[in-house]
């Protein structure tokens, strides 16, 4: 009996608890949702500035006079300028080489002594004709006498061997004078190719020489930034004088020096080979006083130059940072981010001049965002933001900026 009653006792509890839990759910404590956190940017107030361009370039330093030094007479080297090495300065008119001038010598006294016999033959045709013009007129003689009788022919053979034998003699001291081989100006020694004892013929290679007046830095320019400076340009109607724009000349060999300069020459084609527009620029006096306790310009130096541009008076500059595959920027507006495509007219190495797409007073932003999507809720660092201060995250994905 209490076998069959037992099932029935089991269900009608088991029943009884059901009731009561579904009578009395628990309670479940909810709180309220997360806000979603906002990525915390540093921006920038756009405004128009007046702005100086300058335009960077690079380039190699070359004199603008090189010479290759050859003696006109051959000769034994005797004697050399001890400052006729790579490296060495002279003055104008300085004595570089001397040969051996003992053969030229002879052929001066050579030329003089013939130049005497020729002067003391002449006078005796002079007198031959004085004397024949005497005798025509005593013997009575009606006229003028004919040139032969006056020994005309044989008195400008003589006046003719005169005028050869000086200048024999003229070539002979000129000859003499050229074993002295000195420097056409003031300059400095490229290299050299001779010693002394060297036997060296006429047109033998003894160095290479430059000027050091003026030095010159032939410099490349990208197309697009011709429109921001002014070049000095050659016409064929002399239109008054040519402006030549300012160059500093930036020098790191050593130790980072700067040279002023200036742009003198524009050239008149386009390199086939890069297809860009090259100027020249002239360095003055690189080795005078100015460049006392400097490192002095190295021909073949590579160096950097910045050329002055002109001046933009409204520019409106964003740093290169903030342009992301150099078309678009992100600017803040009520909070959100918002795309701005953008056109540059031009760059340098940390900013660009925009020409379109951003106006004065826009908020632009300078962190790193990558590719994000405009109306994406941010927080300017700095601004007030009340409850929506929360710290950023780092769960923005980084896009291919350029």
């Amino acid at each position: 009996m209490i076998k069959r009653i037992l099932p029935l006792i089991v269900i009608a509890v088991l029943g009884a608890v059901s009731w009561v839990i579904y009578q009395n759910p628990p309670e479940v404590q909810r709180g309220a949702p997360p806000q979603a956190s906002r990525t915390s940017v540093e921006t920038q107030t756009l405004a128009r500035v007046p702005f100086k361009i300058q335009v960077k370039s690079y380039g190699r330093v070359k004199p603008r006079t090189q010479s290759t030094l050859l003696p006109q007479v051959s000769g034994q080297i005797v004697w050399l300028n001890p400052d006729f090495r790579a490296g060495g300065f002279f003055e104008s008119d300085e004595e570089l080489v001397r040969l051996d001038n003992r053969d030229y010598k002879a052929a001066v006294s050579q030329s003089e002594a013939t130049l005497m016999s020729a002067r003391q033959a002449l006078a005796e045709e002079e007198a031959r004709s004085a004397q024949a013009a005497a005798d025509w007129k005593r013997l009575g003689n009606p006229g003028n006498a004919p040139p032969l009788v006056l020994r005309k022919p044989q008195l400008n053979a003589a006046k003719a061997a005169v005028a050869s034998a000086e200048a024999a003699l003229a070539i002979a001291r000129l000859n003499l004078e050229r074993t002295r081989i000195r420097a056409p100006f003031s300059g400095r020694v490229l290299d050299t190719e001779v010693d002394l004892g060297q036997v060296v013929s006429s047109g033998t290679v003894l160095g290479e020489i430059y000027a050091v007046d003026v030095l010159e830095v032939r410099l490349p320019l990208q197309n697009r930034d011709l429109a921001y400076l002014r070049l000095p340009e050659e016409y064929r109607v002399k239109a008054g004088e040519s402006f030549q724009p300012k160059v500093s000349i930036y020098s790191d060999l050593i130790r980072p020096e700067r040279w002023q300069g200036r742009i003198v020459q524009t050239e008149g084609a386009i390199d086939e080979t890069s297809r860009q527009l090259h100027v020249l620029a002239q360095i003055d006096d690189p080795y005078g006083e100015k460049a006392v306790d400097r490192v002095p310009l190295k021909v073949g130096q590579y160096v950097t130059a910045l050329i002055e541009g002109i001046e933009v008076p409204d520019a409106l500059l964003v740093p290169n940072k903030a342009i992301y595959q150099g078309s678009y920027v992100y600017v803040v507006e009520e909070g959100m981010l918002q795309r701005r495509e953008i056109e540059v007219a031009w760059q340098d190495e940390t900013q660009a001049l925009v020409a379109a797409g951003l106006e004065p007073g826009e908020e632009l932003v300078l962190t790193s965002l990558g590719q994000v999507v405009s109306g994406t809720r941010v927080r300017v660092r700095g601004a007030e933001s009340g409850s929506s201060s929360v710290p950023a995250e780092d769960a923005v994905p980084q896009g291919g900026r350029s």
